[in-house]
């Protein structure tokens, strides 16, 4: 298999500080525009680029509004085989004013248009899982339908509840002329793909209909069952790092029926352990200390933390709590580390990056809570790059059989 079969290209939306689109560069890829519109987003990408990081080094970067960006105006050599991006989840959020389409951050439609004018070879969508609430099903089927054939265009003064309704009596039919996709959709908690955090979030993939590919979302690898045999039934998982007994939490009320029905098994689970916060940052050095502020890159403690009822952290031996876009104020503690003595700290930006698998080179060259906004809207690395390897992976098959 040549080089020119190798070669993927991808085009990027809402890029942010970049997780999403490493992933997808590190699966294979090769960007061809990398499209945000937020200043200090594109600054972190352009000064890791500036450092001569592989991972972003030759991505076009456009500091534009979707809205105003003409895909028309790629310089492409072939087809674009796969178009990515997390549209703004702020509309969808738990923690938003749930306005859904009717808020002006929705780029939902620009995606589409994207899809409409790029015809890539595959999609592929993250958003948060609150779009997956009662409140949002019949705007969700909308947003499957519309990039199941997104060349039946909204028409002049049609809403979108009319729209969906034209789309459903298309989809219906016996024959579908024009682009269309196969679209499939899960919600994925990335701490089942190793990934050292308990993130929920909705992933759509969808290969062009014409490719003719059968296509299923990659199982998961890692289980909570498998790091609570390792914990609280071999100790394997202590001794690997070398914890005293007297160092050791309490054994979790919330897990106790778990553990003992792992307890009265007789086999191991087959999946490897979630990995947890002590996992991604044991081997980081003391935040602060000279050898931490020297060798490590953004590994700085922020001072101010202190716990309340419902703000408590993340224990550091459990899988973090999901990293938000909020700072000092989000609810649960989310960036903050609990140790089992009762303390806390802040995350440092380093420690952050880590449970987003960010690699450590990559650089963020903002203040500690801009940085943090940017990891929080983040999607992790490695999830991104399990993703995009196995969508790569069935456009290969398809290159093969096409040469």
């Amino acid at each position: 298999m040549g080089n020119k079969i190798l070669t993927m290209n991808s085009v990027e939306l809402f890029t942010g500080a970049g997780g999403l689109a490493i992933g997808i560069s590190n699966a294979g890829f090769r960007h061809q525009a990398a499209i945000e519109r937020d200043k200090n987003a594109c600054l972190t990408i352009r000064s890791n680029q500036q450092r001569g990081i592989q991972s972003v080094a030759d991505w076009p970067v456009f500091p534009a509004d979707v809205t105003q960006f003409d895909f028309t105006t790629l310089q492409v050599k072939g087809e674009i085989d796969l178009l990515a991006g997390g549209p703004p989840c702020q509309p969808f959020s738990q923690g938003g004013k749930h306005q859904g389409w009717d808020d002006s951050r929705d780029m939902f439609p620009q995606f589409f248009r994207a899809v409409r004018e790029l015809k890539p070879k595959a999609i592929l969508v993250e958003n948060v899982k609150g779009l997956l609430r009662s409140s949002f099903s019949q705007y969700f089927e909308y947003i499957i339908l519309q990039l199941t054939y997104p060349e039946i265009v909204q028409k002049s003064g049609e809403d979108w509840v009319d729209h969906l309704s034209r789309l459903e009596r298309h989809h219906t039919v016996d024959h579908h002329d024009g682009l269309s996709y196969r679209v499939v959709f899960r919600n994925l908690n990335a701490a089942d793909y190793g990934i050292p955090q308990k993130r929920d979030r909705v992933f759509m993939v969808g290969f062009r209909s014409d490719l003719g590919v059968e296509w299923s979302f990659p199982a998961p690898t890692h289980s909570q069952e498998a790091i609570l045999w390792e914990q609280w039934v071999t100790g394997d998982y202590w001794e690997r790092h070398r914890v005293p007994l007297s160092e050791r939490p309490e054994v979790p009320k919330k897990q106790c029926d778990h553990i003992y029905n792992l307890q009265s098994s007789l086999f191991p689970p087959l999946t490897k352990p979630w990995r947890t916060v002590r996992d991604a940052i044991s081997d980081l050095p003391v935040p602060g200390s000279e050898e931490g502020s020297s060798r490590v890159l953004n590994h700085v403690v922020i001072p101010g933390a202190r716990k309340y009822p419902g703000h408590t952290g993340s224990p550091l031996d459990q899988s973090a709590k999901t990293l938000k876009a909020g700072v000092h104020g989000v609810p649960g503690g989310e960036n903050m580390l609990a140790f089992h003595t009762g303390e806390v700290r802040y995350f440092t930006v380093r420690e952050a990056a880590r449970l987003q698998t960010f690699p450590d080179e990559y650089f963020f060259p903002h203040c500690w809570t801009q940085t943090m906004r940017q990891l929080g809207n983040a999607v992790p690395v490695a999830l991104a790059e399990v993703l995009a390897s196995s969508i790569r992976t069935h456009l290969l098959r398809v290159k093969a059989i096409q040469a």
